[in-house]
C-alpha cells in the first residue's frame, strides 16, 4: 500500500473510494433563536450535486448524521460518477480536534476501504479550516493508516486472500515538503511500532532472549553509522555483579543477554537511558502463576518494555535526530522454575552492592531493572526512563488502554506528557510516596522486593528508585495494561499494540 499526498481534489478524483471528513454543527444550546449550520460546507454543498447527485446530503438526513468523532456514513455511488462509494467521516467538534482525530479517522477510512474492497482511496481532510500543520497533520493521518492496515497473520496455517487489496491512498488538496515529510515520518515510527508489536505477539517459544539480542543486532546493523550494539553474556553480568537479574534467570535452561544498544549521532549534546523490562516469559517462579485468572498463558508479554525500546530504537535509527546520544537497556531472561530456581526468602545482591530479600518471586521484573538501572546510572545520563509491564496493581488502578508513570522529575514528567499527548497515548502521573517504602522493610537485607498488596504500583517504583543514584532525572513507566488488546480499537489492532514506542520517539526527539 501507498500512501501519497496530491494537489487533486474531490472534484477531479477518480478511483474507487472517497472519504471526505467533516466537522460537527454543535451549536449553543443557550441560544434558542440559534439554528445549527449545515454540515456541509458550501464548497462541499456544490460538490454534492455536482459529483455525487445529492447522496452526501442524503446520508446525512437518512442516517441522522451529526458528524461526532468516531462516527461515520457510507454509500455506493450510482450512475456516471467517477467515484464508486463514498464516505463521510465525524470529526467532531472542530475546536477540540487532535493528531489523534486525524489518525483515528484516516483508519476508520483505511479500514471502510478495506472492508468495500477498495484498491483506490482518497482521503479529504479540512485542514485549511482549522490552519493545522500540515506535517503533525499529515504524519498524524499516515499514522492512522499503516497501523489500522497492519495484520499480524504470521501464526495463521491459512492465508485468506483479500479480493481486492487496498493499493494506493491519496491525501488531496496537499502536495507541500512538509506533506511529504510527515509521511515519511509516519513511515519510520510505525516501522517502530509494527516491531514492538510483533515482538509481544510471538510466544514465548521464538522470541527468546537470544531473539531479542537478534533482533537488538538488526538494528545495528541496519544503521550500522549510527548505532552499536554491546551484550553481555552471562560471565559478563557475574563480572559486574548483576546477582538480581540472574537471580531471576537462574532456573532457565536459556541463557540471560544483556542487551546495551547505542543511538550516537555526530553532535551530542543530551543523553538518555531508555531502559526495557524483557522478561520474555514469566512463570511466577516459585511463587508460581495458576489458577483460573494468574495470566500465565500471556506471560509471553511480559518482554512489552523491551519489545517498545527496540521499537523505538527502530525508528530513531531511521529519523537520525541530531544532539541527543540515546543508551537502549534491556536485562533479558525468563523466569523459570527447577531445581536451581531463586526461593522466597533468598537475598540477592544488585550490582550496587544493595541486598534484596525476595519475598516474592514472581516480582522478578523490578530485580531485571535494578541491575539494568545501576547499569545505566554509570553512563553519565541526562535522564534515565524505564519502562515494563511491571504490576497488575496499575491496571487495577488505571484499567488496561492507560499507564501510570512516576519521576523524580517535574522537567521530565512533563516531556513525558508531552510526548505522550502528541501520540496519542495515554499516561497519568502517580506519586512517589515515600513513607510507603516502609511497607518493603526487611530484617535481614537492605530491604524487600515486595510490600503490601496495597499500593503495590507504587512501592514498585520506589524500589526501582534505591537504583538511580547519579543520574539527576529519572521516571518508571508501568505499561501492564495497554501493551496487549484483545479487541480491535480506532488504528489497534487486536494482539501487541506498540505502545508506548511513539510516546518514546516524541520524547528521544524532544527531550
Amino acid at each position: 500500500m501507498q500512501i501519497y499526498t496530491s494537489v487533486s481534489n474531490v472534484s477531479n478524483w477518480v478511483g474507487d473510494g472517497c472519504a471526505i471528513a467533516i466537522f460537527s454543527n454543535k451549536t449553543d444550546k443557550t441560544d434558542k433563536t440559534d439554528s445549527p449550520e449545515p454540515l456541509l460546507t458550501p464548497e462541499l454543498i456544490a460538490l454534492d450535486q455536482q459529483i455525487f447527485a445529492g447522496t452526501l446530503q442524503e446520508l446525512i438526513t437518512e442516517n441522522e448524521f451529526k458528524a461526532e468523532s468516531d462516527s461515520n456514513v457510507s454509500s455506493r455511488l450510482a450512475g456516471v460518477s467517477p467515484i464508486r462509494k463514498v464516505l463521510l467521516l465525524g470529526l467532531g467538534d472542530r475546536t477540540k480536534v487532535t493528531a489523534e482525530t486525524w489518525r483515528k479517522a484516516a483508519a476508520a477510512a483505511a479500514k471502510w476501504a478495506e472492508q468495500n474492497k477498495c484498491k483506490t482511496l482518497a482521503l479529504a481532510f479540512p485542514f485549511t479550516e482549522i490552519n493545522k500543520d500540515e506535517f503533525v497533520g499529515i504524519q498524524a493521518i499516515a499514522e492512522g493508516i499503516i497501523l489500522s492496515s497492519h495484520k499480524d497473520k504470521r501464526f495463521k496455517s491459512e492465508q485468506k486472500a483479500n479480493g481486492s487489496k487496498l493499493e494506493k491512498i491519496e491525501i488531496l488538496g496537499t502536495d507541500s515538503e512538509a506533506a511529504k515529510a510527515g509521511i515519511l515520518q509516519a513511515q519510520k515510527i510505525c516501522s517502530g511500532v509494527i516491531l514492538a508489536r510483533e515482538l509481544v505477539s510471538a510466544p514465548a517459544n521464538i522470541i527468546t532472549p537470544e531473539a531479542l539480542a537478534k533482533s537488538a543486532q538488526a538494528i545495528a546493523d541496519n544503521y550500522s553509522t549510527c548505532m552499536s550494539l554491546e551484550v553481555l553474556e552471562k560471565a559478563d553480568c557475574e563480572a559486574l555483579g548483576m546477582g538480581a537479574f540472574l537471580g531471576v534467570s537462574q532456573a532457565s535452561d536459556l541463557p540471560p543477554k544483556f542487551i546495551h544498544l547505542t543511538y550516537r549521532p555526530q553532535t551530542v549534546t543530551k543523553k538518555l537511558g531508555i531502559i526495557g523490562k524483557g522478561v520474555t516469559f514469566d512463570s511466577g517462579g516459585l511463587n508460581i502463576k495458576s489458577g483460573a485468572g494468574s495470566g500465565i498463558e500471556m506471560m509471553k508479554v511480559d518482554m512489552g518494555g523491551a519489545a517498545a525500546m527496540l521499537g523505538a530504537a527502530r525508528a530513531i535509527a531511521q529519523i537520525q535526530p541530531e544532539g541527543i546520544e540515546v543508551h537502549f537497556i534491556s536485562a533479558v531472561c525468563e523466569n523459570m522454575i527447577n531445581g536451581n530456581a531463586m526461593h522466597p526468602g533468598d537475598i540477592l545482591t544488585a550490582s550496587n552492592g544493595k541486598t534484596i530479600e525476595v519475598n516474592n518471586t514472581d516480582a522478578e521484573g523490578r530485580l531485571t531493572l535494578a541491575d539494568a538501572l545501576v547499569f545505566a546510572d554509570k553512563l553519565g545520563l541526562d535522564a534515565i526512563v524505564d519502562l515494563a509491564t511491571l504490576t497488575g496493581a496499575i491496571i487495577v488502578s488505571l484499567g488496561s488502554t492507560m499507564a501510570g508513570y512516576w519521576s523524580n522529575s517535574d522537567e521530565l514528567a512533563a516531556k513525558i506528557e508531552d510526548a505522550a499527548n502528541h501520540a496519542g497515548e495515554k499516561f497519568w502521573r502517580m506519586p512517589l510516596e515515600e513513607s510507603y517504602f516502609d511497607k518493603m522493610k526487611s530484617v535481614v537485607a537492605d530491604f524487600k522486593n515486595t510490600g503490601s498488596r496495597e499500593g503495590g504500583s507504587i512501592t514498585a517504583a520506589l524500589f526501582l528508585k534505591q537504583f538511580v543514584d547519579k543520574t539527576p532525572a529519572w521516571a518508571h513507566l508501568d505499561v501492564a495494561g495497554p501493551v496487549w488488546t484483545d479487541k480491535e480499537s480506532g488504528y489497534t489492532n487486536a494482539g501487541g499494540t506498540g505502545y508506548p514506542v511513539r510516546t518514546l520517539v516524541n520524547l528521544i526527539l524532544n527531550f
